[in-house]
């Protein structure tokens, strides 16, 4: 590698424009996470019905089809973008046209923003399917939903958190390092199970001791739509780590030690 010394006013202007270019990066990929953090604390308030000012029970009520097409819609939007987005073939053809750094940057923000439209749109659907009255057993349920928060973010950290929400790439771009490329590893929880973050999301979506419809709806088609992400998951992941992958997935089970 040669390194050009220019004199005159313009010698400086590349080394501004990379760093100025790097700078910007960081800033894109920090906005991005403070945006999924956000988004991801209203979540648990959206969906546990506490703090936050909209919940998945709460808001101006429509017929019940046009609350079901609606919140379809919505979901559906997020699926897309966030399975779409997560494969292979997209991130190849993103690194065309962006800098691969920001590539999980936006991955993050995206999905961030097809969540809070979905917040901000959902229709409530009142009917309640179940209620339980127990004060005690009502609060253990809740407990139940909020354990479930924690062991998706816990899982978060086990395989990198910041890794996996965009800020080590922007850091190590900004720092003019290059990222490592991604190792098998399976601590703490991925010991005892495959995909301990989506058994986490399933606990939290479905520890409720007021289940109404939309809340059904909504926890119902999100584990669906987490099972999907695991067949499209696993088959990536196999893609990248082979055997080993296979072997990890023949001794371990998916969601439930011991069990599937």
């Amino acid at each position: 590698m040669s390194i050009t010394m220019q004199n005159g006013p313009n010698a400086a202007r590349p080394a501004v424009a990379s760093l100025a270019t790097r700078l910007l990066t960081l800033c894109y990929g920090g906005l991005a996470y403070l945006i999924f953090f956000g988004t991801f604390l209203y979540a648990v308030g959206f969906v546990s019905g506490f703090v936050v000012p909209k919940t998945v029970d709460t808001g101006r009520a429509a017929s019940l089809t046009t609350a079901l097409l609606v919140n379809l819609v919505l979901m559906s939007i997020f699926a897309v973008q966030h399975s779409g987005m997560a494969r292979q073939g997209f991130k190849k053809l993103f690194a065309r046209f962006a800098s691969p750094a920001i590539e999980r940057s936006t991955y993050v923000l995206l999905a961030s923003l097809s969540l809070i439209l979905l917040f901000w749109q959902w229709q409530p659907m009142p009917a309640v399917v179940w209620h339980i009255e127990a004060p005690i057993l009502a609060g253990v349920v809740t407990a139940g939903g909020f354990l479930g928060w924690l062991i998706v973010l816990y899982s978060t950290f086990l395989i990198s958190h910041f890794e996996l929400f965009g800020l080590t790439q922007v850091v190590s771009h900004f720092a003019g390092r290059v990222v490592e490329p991604m190792k098998f590893k399976t601590p703490g929880l991925y010991s005892l199970i495959r995909h301990p973050i989506y058994l986490g999301f399933i606990i939290a979506f479905w520890c409720t001791p007021t289940m109404t419809l939309g809340h059904l709806l909504f926890a119902a088609v999100t584990t669906a739509y987490i099972f999907v992400g695991i067949y499209l998951e696993e088959r990536d992941l196999l893609s990248m780590f082979g055997d080993q992958y296979r072997r990890y997935r023949e001794k371990v089970a998916m969601l439930v030690p011991g069990v599937f």
